[in-house]
């Protein structure tokens, strides 16, 4: 798998490393194991996925631009599995994953028992309020997509901070761009990317 990300252009060699440290099969049902390595979404129960690994660590490698070392404190919205909460383990120093629906949040939790990593932290609640008590943020990715990046994330997003989530493309409420964005002394600075699609982003605790 990491081969072929790095055939497909993914080139932080940090990223290819955690994406190879962390087992995808342990994060999706027995019957989906032997597809567990290939370039796919998977699904993970109530109507959500486990992303491609190929856009995870696209996502992971956004994040990680212009950091020479360790990312520092980074939220996730989104826990799903959590699959990607374990690879960002890898390269950050710490890791706060949000996920508003429970039996997920219960999921993840089971998942990454096992693996004991002590930097994960894994909480229910509303996403799209990120989580003041854990900020400001060195990173936060999200793994499903709004209308507009919510304010509470911009605002939570550390000075040299990035943030990389999918977002509606402007009047097409069916089509998703992976947008980055930088908060610098100046401001915000917004990039936007490839299209994509994830599932849509919601309010709420279910």
């Amino acid at each position: 798998m990491v081969n072929k990300l790095a055939a497909q252009g993914i080139a932080d060699t940090r990223v290819l490393q955690a994406m190879g440290a962390v087992e995808r099969h342990r994060f999706v049902d027995s019957a989906l194991v032997n597809q567990a390595y290939e370039d796919t979404s998977l699904p993970i129960g109530l109507g959500q996925t486990i992303s491609k690994p190929n856009v995870v660590a696209r996502m992971l490698e956004l994040l990680m631009q212009g950091c020479e070392k360790k990312l520092g404190r980074v939220l996730e919205i989104g826990t799903g599995c959590g699959y990607q909460a374990a690879v960002l383990s890898q390269l950050a120093s710490e890791v706060y994953s949000i996920e508003r629906l429970r039996g997920l949040h219960e999921k993840a939790r089971e998942n990454l028992r096992q693996l004991r990593l002590p930097n994960v932290h894994l909480l229910l609640g509303d996403g799209m309020l990120g989580y003041p008590r854990g900020a400001p943020y060195a990173a936060i990715v999200s793994a499903a997509g709004g209308e507009a990046v919510p304010a509470a994330w911009t605002e939570q997003l550390a000075v040299g901070g990035r943030l990389v989530a999918p977002v509606h493309a402007q009047g097409k409420a069916s089509q998703q761009a992976l947008v980055v964005i930088e908060r610098t002394q100046e401001g915000l600075r917004q990039t936007v990317l490839e299209a994509v699609h994830f599932v849509p982003l919601k309010s709420g605790i279910a």
